[in-house]
């Protein structure tokens, strides 16, 4: 739909016959919506237009400036797509200065014909638009995108630009520059989409546009279909279009990462960490959930929890039955203290009560003029209505039309916005409130609820993306300790960064596992045992399982990325739980643990040293597990490792 149409808008070029002398080109600018984004496009009237008209030689006579499709521009108008308008809406394009040798002062065209100056740019690109001022001539605007690409000024010959700033305002929020009063400023929107720009954003390579242009269908649901745009994408170079070498790849990623720091076997500290035997992984077993009898007899007569880390021990050993999961994932979330008795939690759910719902008045109470003047929480407001409408709708609580599932998934999430309103709500975040309120099946308990579990996740969806580059670093500490040959069979196929975990880490592994083993996955995970970043050990045991199919058929980063997507919905989740739970053991029961990993997983380790041995008497090394999960519920052998005697082992574990 075109929102905004002007004629009459002209490009002056520099490159007229005359140095004082423009040449004029007229054309028409459109604002359009489309689908899930808003493009700004320029096209010249006539596109027959002889370039030569336009292109010139430099004035050193060394040079000719061009403009130029970038690569995704390119990709997008491959063999299998028609070059024609519609297409372009496959991959939003925009275009980049190229610096061309000079071939005699002949001025060159494109091979398709289409003009040079023509340009389109989604809005998610933008970075600030600088105007004239007022009684300087007619009006003109100038266009900078965030890869600091400057387009050419636009010239208003006939009226103003203010009509299109009105129109631009109604999709972004434009804040004056307290350095240029000439320039508005895109006010950052703290969503999924800028932390895949901050994660993939090279102008140069032309990458990911797609995942920019709707990070969460692309993220969540069809990674594997544009592996071959990715992997063409971070592999393109100008124009002889080679395969970068895999130390240059490195740096690449660490440069449209700041921050993520993951050493491709260059710093000395992980030689030590290379050298060190885990030893074999020990069997382990899992128990049935717990059931409402045993939750019952740990329970007081006032409903006091009585014992809440052999609680926490069972849950984390075998999950809950669902009947009792309304009840238990209020304590494991951190709704309920463990301490408190019935009295108190049904005392403090009265007062959650009022805050909910004075919380859901602040939006329900907004009117269509104020909301019209409100442009983050209208912004919120239609993120939200999109996603709840693809959001498990399968699942039978919430398929169909008006669907009283989907109307409670669209209030929580809306009055979380209220809660929270700097995070607001980003995209990925109805995946992780669609469980909690299937259990829930009650709108204030499934939204406080949601509120602790999102203080865990958090920094997953800020715009820094501080959360995920942490754990990507973390996880990558963890898996070159368990298996340093396949970190580097990684690294050389430029997967050392471990991108294709992103999903896993972002929600959850909400879109690796079923709905019913997602809940079983997250209780246990809540349990918090049998260490820190137990879901970092998750990560490793599907990693690792697939490392011999990876390895065997010499999967380069195309088909790394394709099988690792591809796992989705056909991961045994209680293999899964053994397999991450026998790595944690090991981990736990070696004493040569490099300090960074104990770090990680929250393990004292008087031995650990930060890169190097120290030579100290391994002997007295005290290694010990917080939880004092293994001192009561793993197989003897390991639980002669813990801190109790074997008589109280064996009792509490007959106990189980």
């Amino acid at each position: 739909q075109v929102v905004y149409e002007q004629e009459g808008v002209f490009i002056h070029s520099s490159c007229g016959k005359n140095d004082d002398q423009d040449s004029l080109i007229a054309g028409i600018l459109r604002v359009i919506e489309k689908e899930n984004e808003v493009v700004v496009d320029w096209r010249p009237l006539d596109e027959t237009l002889d370039t030569s008209n336009i292109l010139c030689a430099g004035k050193d006579s060394s040079s000719v400036v061009e403009w130029t499709q970038t690569p995704k521009e390119k990709c997008s108008r491959g063999a299998d797509r028609p070059s024609s308008y519609e297409a372009e809406w496959d991959m939003v394009t925009t275009v980049s200065f190229k610096k061309k040798p000079h071939s005699n002062g002949d001025a060159t065209t494109h091979a398709n014909g289409e003009n040079e100056w023509s340009f389109l740019f989604s809005l998610t690109d933008l970075k600030s638009i600088k105007q004239n001022k007022e009684g300087m001539g007619w009006s003109y605007l100038v266009f900078c995108l965030k890869d600091d690409v400057k387009l050419p000024a636009l010239h208003f010959h006939r009226g103003d630009s203010k009509p299109l700033i009105k129109c631009l305002e109604k999709h972004i929020a434009l804040n004056e520059s307290p350095h240029d009063e000439r320039v508005l400023l895109v006010k950052t929107q703290k969503s999924l989409s800028q932390s895949f720009e901050n994660l993939f954003d090279e102008p140069s390579y032309g990458l990911l546009q797609k995942l920019k242009k709707d990070p969460y269908t692309v993220t969540m649901g069809k990674f594997s279909k544009v592996t071959n745009y990715i992997v063409g994408s971070l592999r393109s170079s100008d124009t002889s279009n080679q395969r970068r070498p895999p130390s240059e790849m490195a740096d690449f990623l660490n440069d449209t990462i700041p921050g993520l720091k993951i050493n491709q076997q260059e710093e000395p500290g992980f030689e030590v960490i290379t050298r060190i035997d885990l030893g074999k992984q020990p069997e382990v077993s899992r128990r049935e959930p717990v059931s409402a009898e045993e939750w019952a007899k740990n329970m007081d007569s006032e409903g006091r929890i009585l014992d809440v880390d052999y609680i926490k021990r069972l849950i984390f050993k075998g999950g809950l039955c669902h009947t009792l999961r309304k009840e238990a994932w209020k304590f494991l979330l951190g709704y309920f203290p463990w301490n408190s008795t019935k009295e108190e939690r049904a005392n403090l759910q009265r007062k959650k009560t009022d805050e909910y719902f004075r919380m859901k008045l602040q939006w329900k109470s907004v009117s269509e003029e104020q909301e019209k003047r409100n442009s983050r929480l209208r912004d919120y407001r239609s993120l939200i209505e999109k996603d709840v409408n693809r959001t498990d709708r399968t699942n039978k609580f919430y398929e169909g039309e008006d669907n009283p599932g989907l109307i409670l998934l669209h209030d929580i999430l809306m009055t979380y916005c209220m809660y929270d309103f700097d995070l607001g709500y980003v995209q990925g975040m109805s995946d992780l409130l669609s469980p909690v309120l299937y259990v829930m099946e009650n709108e204030v308990d499934a939204f406080w609820c949601f509120v602790s579990y999102m203080d865990q996740m958090h920094q997953n969806f800020e715009e820094q993306m501080q959360g995920m580059k942490t754990q990507l670093i973390q996880l990558s500490h963890l898996l070159r300790l368990l298996d340093s040959g396949f970190c580097s069979y990684l690294e050389s196929q430029d997967s050392g960064y471990l991108y294709f975990c992103f999903r896993w880490l972002l929600i959850r592994f909400k879109r690796e596992f079923s709905f019913q083993d997602i809940l079983r996955l997250w209780e246990v995970m809540w349990t918090e045992l049998p260490c820190q970043n137990f879901h970092l050990l998750l990560c490793c045991a599907i990693l690792e399982s697939e490392k011999q199919q990876i390895m065997d058929k010499h999967y380069g980063f195309n088909e790394i990325l394709k099988h690792i997507n591809e796992l989705s919905m056909k991961i045994d989740v209680e293999y899964i739980l053994c397999k991450a739970e026998a790595i944690s053991m090991q981990m736990m029961n070696c004493k040569e643990l490099p300090q960074t990993v104990s770090e990680i997983l929250g393990i004292e380790n008087s031995s650990a040293t930060p890169d190097s041995d120290t030579g100290e008497d391994e002997s007295a090394a005290d290694l010990s597990c917080p939880t004092s999960l293994y001192q009561s519920v793993s197989t003897p052998v390991i639980a002669a490792n813990g801190t109790r005697d074997g008589a109280q082992q064996t009792a509490e574990m007959q106990s189980l």
